[in-house]
């Protein structure tokens, strides 16, 4: 049956809306999924949850097992055991061939017909799948991905950027009316300026209500971009955090020791400064002014006897977690 439906891009995302109901409900799970290449784990028992309203990061280094996850749930290859859920779809559910088309992916490059023009990859895809190819519906995805200028362009596909046909795959997804996108390394590639037209044009998918599982080595970008995420190691997820989570153990800290913490702690905490004492040492998050507190404290006779500033970041927390370091919270 043909889908006529002539609805904006905006409009697209209107069976997805997110009620309260909806927010946190799983929409992608993997369940001790195994996949072997020559005898070894791909994946090695993959257990993660992506809910609704989720943009996943999906963190690992180049072979951890990012592109063989986002394979398998696109159904480009087989699992040799454990299943995944779609929409809570089994794998091993016929209907789970009806899941899949609620969402677009993108893995590694872009399948885009490349001697075609954007209007005709689009128009393509929506033949393709089944569907009417609206000339007004096609011009709406090209504006709203950034592309309205090659609407009525003759410019090939071969021929755009790599940032463009970034924008031409995310729209070659999201026209079949998807409210699931998966990205493996979208901004892998670009120069500053198409990582920024990416990063903005995910957010702007995300506000209008899709649920976006996104891979990526370049973890100071993601997280400007992620509300969740998980860490792959050897085709293992080693530990997964909200975004909150991941802030509270990355920000800045600054460790002082003093003549009388209990006091310190006080003194400090009437500055509206965020001080908790842990152990026998003060621990102080976000920034703030060490000499103002050096003074305010020496003002009341307590020395400063030792501090030490830790800058984290999501680069030094993964690689703390991957390398076997505790997960208490803290990075060391």
């Amino acid at each position: 049956m043909e889908n006529t439906n002539n609805n904006s891009m905006s409009d697209l995302f209107d069976k997805s809306k997110m009620s309260n109901e909806d927010i946190g409900k799983p929409v992608l799970e993997f369940r001790d999924i195994v996949k072997k290449y020559d005898g070894k784990n791909a994946l090695d028992h993959l257990t993660l949850t992506v809910n609704k309203g989720d943009i996943y990061g999906f963190v690992g280094e180049n072979g951890a097992g990012k592109s063989t996850a986002m394979r398998v749930l696109a159904g480009l290859i087989e699992v040799n055991s454990g299943e995944f859920l779609i929409n809570g779809v089994s794998s091993t559910d016929p209907r789970i061939i009806e899941e899949r088309k609620k969402m677009g992916a993108i893995i590694e490059q872009p399948a885009l017909f490349h001697g075609f023009t954007a209007y005709d990859n689009l128009k393509m895809n929506l033949i393709l799948s089944g569907q009417k190819p609206d000339p007004e519906r096609i011009k709406s995805i090209l504006e709203r991905v950034g592309l309205k200028d090659l609407y009525n362009s003759k410019k090939k596909a071969g021929n755009f950027s790599l940032g463009m046909r970034q924008r031409l795959g995310i729209a070659m997804a999201f026209v079949n009316n998807v409210d699931i996108l998966i990205l493996d390394e979208p901004i892998n590639g670009l120069d500053p300026t198409g990582i920024v037209e990416i990063r903005n044009l995910i957010l702007d998918l995300h506000k209008m209500g899709a649920t976006i599982f996104i891979s990526s080595h370049i973890l100071t970008e993601l997280s400007l971009i992620a509300t969740r995420y998980g860490f792959i190691s050897h085709g293992k997820i080693v530990k997964e955090l909200s975004t909150e989570e991941l802030h509270n153990i990355t920000e800045k800290k600054t460790i002082l020791k003093t003549t009388n913490n209990n006091l310190a702690q006080e003194i400090l905490r009437g500055e509206s400064i965020k001080v908790e004492l842990v152990g026998d040492t003060l621990e102080i998050a976000g920034e703030f002014e060490l000499s103002k507190a050096v003074s305010l404290l020496s003002k009341e006779g307590i020395d400063v006897a030792d501090f030490k500033t830790i800058n984290g970041s999501i680069e030094d927390y993964y690689m703390h977690i991957i390398n076997g370091g505790n997960d208490n919270g803290q990075l060391n």
